[in-house]
């Protein structure tokens, strides 16, 4: 038995799962129309096509008016100021979703267009139950459900069923075709490709279909969204520390006063923060042995002087702000000194005297100097959200 059950398992990694799959959606389909007979598969198949068709009106509609609604959105979400208080968490990501869709295009874009889809989609579907049910235009299409279906009946029923099988098929298969055009040299992209089915699929209905929307234009798309979702993960600082101490912005006042530029300002801030917060050990010590992480607020930092990366980086995003300037607060992974990467925070900040953004590293200011020098990303590389 043990030996069979071997020449089994043997015999089933032969085949490709990804055309098990396919067949199985197809066949079972097949088998679930010879059950239901030529009405109710016809009334299926209608169900099928009616839902594709009210979708593509969904889209088609809700895209101009999306690009209509957007930029208004943007306006009325502009207009809404953070409490000034403390938020609590729940909040905090609430404020931190609203700020997303005010500043990133694609996010706002993306959450518009998904709102209007539904309601377009909603109101399409109602308007279609006028077409179904026994008083319906199309009512003839689910009548005789309760009456046995005829030998005749079931195998036009299982022709009905291949059809809408075949058309389950395609749209796992476009499915399939996004993911391996996004992820072309993974494993699992390599698998997929290795199925007849679902090269037959791809290569005669997929493509002809999309031209190059999907192999060209969707790795633009999905790098830009990836892009943007990396710089809403940072913004989250801006709304769990929207309110300044005073203490910390007197603090920061006195440390930039008489700076002639932007660049002057935060390279006061950066030598400041650098030099007066020292790294907490103890804090590293209790997370790494014991799972205990020690939460704690810019104004914490301030007062004990002592902390990690993101403790130094909210600091010193506070005292920047508290002067006018545009930070950032960055997380991702940095350079370990040892051949590795870990986690790690630090700084951008914008220079309007150069245009442009540039980064500082406040945690590593005593090793040496991290504002803005050469190669900053070959030790330090930002969060993606894949």
């Amino acid at each position: 038995m043990k030996l069979d059950m071997t020449t089994l398992l043997q015999t089933l990694s032969e085949y490709n799962w990804i055309t098990v799959l396919l067949l199985v959606v197809l066949l079972g389909s097949v088998l679930q129309g010879l059950v239901r007979g030529a009405s109710r598969s016809a009334g299926r198949l209608f169900a099928l096509l009616s839902g594709g068709v009210l979708s593509l009106i969904g889209i088609a509609v809700a895209i101009p008016l999306t690009m209509w609604v957007s930029p208004k959105a943007q306006v009325w979400l502009s207009a809404l100021p953070l409490p000034e208080r403390e938020l609590a968490r729940w909040e905090q990501v609430l404020y931190t979703l609203i700020m997303a869709i005010r500043d990133f295009p694609l996010m706002r874009f993306a959450v518009v267009f998904l709102l209007l889809y539904w309601l377009i989609r909603t109101l399409a579907g109602f308007a279609m139950l006028f077409f179904r049910g026994g008083s319906g235009l199309f009512g003839w299409l689910f009548s005789g459900g309760d009456r046995p279906a005829s030998l005749l009946s079931r195998l036009t029923g299982a022709g009905i069923g291949a059809v809408i099988g075949a058309a389950r098929c395609l749209m796992l298969i476009a499915l399939l075709f996004i993911v391996v055009t996004v992820n072309p040299n993974s494993g699992f992209s390599r698998y997929v490709e290795a199925s007849p089915v679902y090269q037959q699929g791809a290569r005669t209905v997929i493509e002809p279909l999309t031209g190059n929307l999907i192999k060209e234009k969707l790795p633009v798309f999905t790098r830009s969204v990836e892009a943007e979702l990396g710089s809403i993960l940072q913004q989250k600082y801006e709304v769990i520390d929207a309110n300044i101490p005073d203490s910390i912005e007197l603090a920061a006042a006195e440390i930039a006063k008489g700076a002639d530029t932007d660049e002057e300002k935060a390279r006061r801030l950066y030598d400041w923060v650098g030099t007066r917060v020292s790294y907490d050990y103890d804090k590293v010590k209790d997370y790494e042995e014991k799972g205990i992480w020690h939460e704690q607020t810019p104004q914490m930092t301030f007062d004990t002087k002592r902390g990690v990366c993101i403790d130094y980086s909210r600091l010193y995003a506070l005292m920047a702000r508290s002067q006018g300037l545009q930070v950032k607060v960055v997380t991702g992974l940095g350079y370990d000194g040892q051949g590795g990467y870990g986690p790690h925070a630090w700084n951008e900040v914008f220079l309007p005297e150069k245009n442009t953004w540039v980064p500082l590293d406040s945690t590593w200011a005593k090793s040496g100097d991290w504002f803005n020098p050469p190669a900053f990303n070959e030790t330090h590389v930002p969060d993606k959200l894949i």
